[in-house]
């Protein structure tokens, strides 16, 4: 039987080697081992997206899920540790101030100024009437605007007259003991000035009784002493509390001749200065009774500053108030028997209504501007006023169109108030210190002095030349403040 061979091991299969002068293969590397994975902290949950109020919402449902649909903005949550901008910074252009809040609401911030400023309001419209009123009144029963003109001009005349004396006793004894008394003899007058006409008494008791009006206090120049004492050192907000003071005198001068106009052509000639009164004494007894913000008192004892007539600059100043007073006196004279001899009586207020809105607005817009230095900007608006009075005359002689006539003086009346604002503003600078309520008193002074003679030149054309030829009156008060503010400038003051 034959022997089988004995058992070896297999020899490992050769790997195939490439032929010769074929590229040889790469050489495998040797995989690393795998290192282990970092450490981590506790997991953190994916930064959720916040859900404002009122975010709108869809549900929907598919075959086997409830969809939900957010149709609101999205918004991340800030990463804590990421650094994110900050909102971008808003420059300036190189020159232009920052803007701020409205500087009248700045104003009217100042506790105590709200309450003042609304009787000081109610107390000055009725400046505006008694003028008209007593024109309307007097020219109506006795059928001469020549004396109605002559009668206003005595009341102003006497005003101007007293008014500083008035004012004086203000500064010493304090405005609430000296203006109630004051106004309600004035009160009397105007009552005994109507009574005269109503019952056809001689025409001297109208000269009479208008002068007695003339113990009416100044409530613009009180309440631009109270501005004065409660923002003393604050030049930013009392120029605009000057400013819109004087816009306040404006529409005073300008809106109460419409309600005189309209009070007496609606209902009777004495109703003008029946609510005139009324409003007088309610304002008074309203801005008299805020004590919280009225300078302190003077007093007898206290060395006394010179007179504000005395000081550097103030005549100059005063005679082109009288000046551009004959530039109100006039017109409203004027207007009124233009209007009439048109055949408009009733419409004379809404004429002069234009007036003052356009003086007004122009107030008010020149309020917010910056401050600026009064001596240069004067001139320049008193020569605005004399280029724009000449509207009216043109308005008048061209077309005979009480509506362009109306146009026109809405146009004149945005120069009166930025001439009337700068003036003021050199009259506060330039007065002694503790005789501010006398000094801006002189300076309405003046100012009525020019009403009066602006509306007796004014009704003396208008009667004797003719009610178009009377518009050249304003014109030649406009120039004439302007001749006087460029023969008497100074060097103005930063």
């Amino acid at each position: 039987m034959p022997q089988s061979p004995a058992h070896t091991p297999k020899p490992p299969p050769r790997t195939p080697q490439p032929p010769i002068g074929a590229p040889q293969p790469p050489a495998r590397t040797p995989k690393p081992p795998a290192q282990p994975p970092p450490r981590q902290g506790p997991r953190q949950p994916p930064r959720p997206y916040p859900r404002p109020q009122g975010r709108t919402t869809l549900p929907t449902v598919t075959a086997d899920a409830l969809v939900v649909a957010d149709f609101g903005p999205r918004r991340r949550v800030p990463d804590p540790g990421r650094r994110t901008p900050g909102p971008r910074r808003r420059t300036t252009a190189p020159g232009r101030p920052p803007r701020g809040p409205n500087p009248y609401r700045r104003l009217f911030a100042v506790p105590g100024t709200r309450a003042f400023t609304v009787g000081s309001l109610i107390a000055r419209l009725p400046m505006g009437m008694f003028s008209v009123s007593a024109v309307i009144m007097i020219a109506g029963t006795r059928g001469s605007y020549a004396l109605a003109g002559a009668v206003a001009a005595t009341g102003l005349a006497a005003t101007a007259v007293v008014a500083p004396w008035t004012a004086r006793l203000v500064d010493r004894y304090g405005q609430a003991r000296i203006a109630v008394p004051a106004t309600a003899l004035a009160a009397l007058g105007s009552l005994a000035l109507l009574l005269c006409v109503r019952y056809e008494a001689p025409d001297w008791t109208l000269f009479a009784a208008y002068a007695a009006t003339a113990t009416t206090p100044n409530t613009g120049g009180m309440s631009r002493a109270r501005w004065a004492h409660v923002l003393k050192g604050d030049p930013a907000r009392l120029h605009t509390a000057n400013s819109f003071e004087q816009a306040a005198d404006e529409l005073s001068f300008m809106l109460g001749p419409v309600l005189a106009a309209f009070l007496c052509g609606a209902f009777f000639p004495e109703a003008g200065t029946l609510v005139g009164v009324v409003l007088l004494l309610t304002g008074v007894l309203a801005f008299a009774a805020r004590r919280s913000t009225e300078p302190p008192a003077q007093g007898r004892t206290a060395p006394r500053a010179p007179s504000p007539v005395r000081a550097p600059g103030i005549p100059p100043l005063l005679v082109g108030f009288l000046a551009t007073g004959a530039v109100f006196g006039s017109m409203e004279v004027v207007t009124i028997a233009y209007a009439d001899a048109q055949g408009h009586r009733a419409a004379a207020g809404v004429v002069l209504g234009l007036q003052a809105a356009g003086s007004c607005a122009a107030g008010l817009l020149y309020g917010a501007l910056p401050a600026g230095p009064a001596e240069r900007r004067h001139p320049w608006a008193l020569a605005a006023m004399a280029v724009l009075m000449w509207l009216p005359l043109l308005a008048a002689s061209l077309t005979g169109s009480l509506v362009v006539l109306a146009g026109a003086l809405l146009m004149a009346g945005m120069a009166t108030a930025p001439a009337m604002v700068t003036a003021m503003t050199l009259v506060q600078r330039r007065t002694p210190e503790g005789r501010l309520n006398e000094g801006m008193t002189l300076a309405v002074t003046g100012l009525l002095g020019g009403i009066a003679c602006g509306s007796a030149a004014g009704g003396w054309v208008a009667e004797h030349v003719s009610t178009t030829a009377g518009y050249g009156v304003p014109v030649t008060a406009a120039v004439t403040a302007l001749l006087i503010s460029l023969a008497t400038a100074r060097p103005a003051v930063r």
